[in-house]
């Protein structure tokens, strides 16, 4: 028996169709919200580890808008604010919440309202736990950066209402890099606060104002809270040039100073997430990952690791590459280090891709 496409029949097809498409689309809709729906936003703040370009809006020095940084970035191989030669974590961090391939800066005057609803960095590259580190180098400090999320919550509340604002402020997972700057650049660089503290006093200082910073967030709303512990410091290219001595060795003082403000700064993550239950602080080790990239290298399919691979030169005294030595980064891939401070993309993306696996089920 035939079906004859009368006009009503016609009308039928047309409404099952319709009704399909919905179906189908309501379930995609489902799927998406069930993956991502308990994480709306990535929102980041700290130091160049997690600045995806907030420096290139203020007046300091310490920008890398230049020639060969974002020499892999994939929108043209252009220099973006970010401290790599691509991509860096606060990327790829966002990019495996399922919320976006890049997380733009907090200060980029072309924000748009989905860039704002899914986050932003509000992290300044040179800055510190310190308020004297992020003042030395006129980039934006840890206080600065909570008034602009102020700033960030006003316009989401205008956005989106006071209860879908609510929801999504506490509902956010936040990152917090910072220290590094204070204990290579300042402690170790500067006379100022050898003046003032031993190592030992000057990382009690430091997780003083990292504990002001966390309380000062949870005041805000922040519930899903992350926060990275230094690297090996003293592996640095920079630190190995500065005080590895002639063989250019990792320099033992520094890597034994992360080591006390990591252990210091777990401890007092543990005593804030028993202050405050209806939180998650999560401790997030970086130093044990790149202390293994560094010491074995070709396990990670790397070959230099005690070098930057852009033009700061052999000495490795500078932080920045050197903007007038482009094109020296042909095998870009083979090191661990992007200049004498930063890693490169690749292993930006080794060492994100573990802290997110071991982690993420803690912001739960």
């Amino acid at each position: 028996m035939s079906f004859s496409k009368t006009p009503s029949s016609q009308l039928i097809l047309v409404i099952v169709w319709s009704l399909l498409t919905i179906i189908h689309s309501t379930i995609i809709e489902t799927k998406c919200l069930q993956k991502n729906g308990s994480v709306p936003a990535l929102i980041v703040f700290g130091d160049s580890i997690l600045d995806t370009g907030n420096n290139d809006y203020i007046m300091t020095a310490m920008k890398c808008n230049f020639q060969p940084y974002g020499k892999d970035f994939g929108r043209g191989n252009e220099p973006t604010g970010r401290f790599s030669n691509g991509l860096i974590p606060s990327d790829f961090i966002a990019e495996k919440l399922h919320l976006k391939n890049l997380l733009p800066p907090y200060l980029d005057p072309n924000l748009k309202r989905e860039d704002l609803l899914t986050g932003v960095s509000f992290a300044s590259g040179s800055s510190g736990y310190d308020p004297l580190t992020s003042k030395l180098a006129l980039v934006i400090s840890l206080s600065d950066q909570l008034y602009k999320f102020m700033e960030y919550k006003t316009k989401i509340h205008d956005l989106v209402g006071e209860k879908k604002a609510t929801t999504i402020i506490s509902k956010s997972v936040y990152i917090l890099s910072s220290g590094s700057n204070d204990i290579a650049n300042n402690f170790f660089s500067l006379p100022f606060r050898k003046l003032q503290y031993n190592i030992a006093t000057y990382t009690d200082f430091l997780v003083s104002e990292a504990t002001k910073f966390l309380q000062d967030l949870y005041g805000l709303g922040a519930r899903k809270i992350g926060v990275l512990g230094l690297p090996n410091l003293g592996c640095l290219p920079s630190q190995r040039t500065l005080r590895g001595g002639f063989l250019r060795t990792c320099s033992d003082p520094e890597n034994q100073a992360a080591l006390l403000f990591n252990k210091k700064l777990t401890s007092q993550i543990d005593i804030l997430g028993k202050k405050f239950p209806d939180a998650k602080f999560v401790y997030i080790d970086i130093y044990s990952k790149l202390l293994d990239m560094v010491q074995d290298p070709t396990k990670y399919g790397f070959e230099v690791a005690d070098k930057g691979c852009c033009g700061t030169g052999d000495l490795e005294v500078g932080v920045l590459c050197n903007p007038l030595t482009l094109g020296t980064c042909s095998n870009r891939s083979n090191y661990i280090f992007w200049d004498s401070f930063h890693p490169t993309e690749r292993a930006y993306n080794i060492i994100s891709s573990e802290a997110f696996d071991k982690n993420f089920n803690k912001f739960f």
